[in-house]
């Protein structure tokens, strides 16, 4: 028993991640949320926002580097969150910078939804950037 409770830790160790960032945001119904991701003098604008909460399932759009994207995300275990890779993998990485926005909860009185957002970047090469929308005047 002991043997295998001390694997367990070991496995839980080599497969978890240290995110360099985590964000925690609010957005309502198809309002965008936009982030410039900056790397070796290249920005990439990242874009998402949700559409509809029907079922318990929150239709998302996404566009990242020109890849237009759709997710139904639910709060239970499986499609709960998306990921995509930052950078395309080169000779001298084969672990690439990733971001991975998970929903995290509903709010029916605000009709909001709450998201995490991670960064993972060993090499610390990422730098993220909010973008605010323009002020309607």
């Amino acid at each position: 028993m002991r043997a295998f409770t001390l694997l367990l830790f070991s496995f839980s160790f080599i497969f978890a991640n240290n995110f360099t960032e985590v964000r925690e945001i609010s957005l309502k119904k198809d309002e965008q949320k936009k982030i410039l991701v900056k790397y070796d003098n290249k920005d990439k604008l990242f874009t998402f926002r949700w559409t509809l909460y029907k079922n318990g399932g929150l239709v998302v759009f996404r566009a990242y580097d020109k890849i237009v994207a759709q997710n139904v995300l639910y709060l239970r275990e499986k499609n709960r969150s998306f990921k995509f890779e930052l950078k395309t993998k080169g000779a001298d990485s084969f672990k690439v910078p990733y971001m991975l926005v998970k929903f995290k909860e509903f709010n029916q009185k605000t009709k909001e939804a709450k998201f995490e957002i991670f960064l993972s970047d060993d090499k610390k090469q990422i730098m993220l950037e909010d973008l605010k929308p323009p002020k309607e005047e």
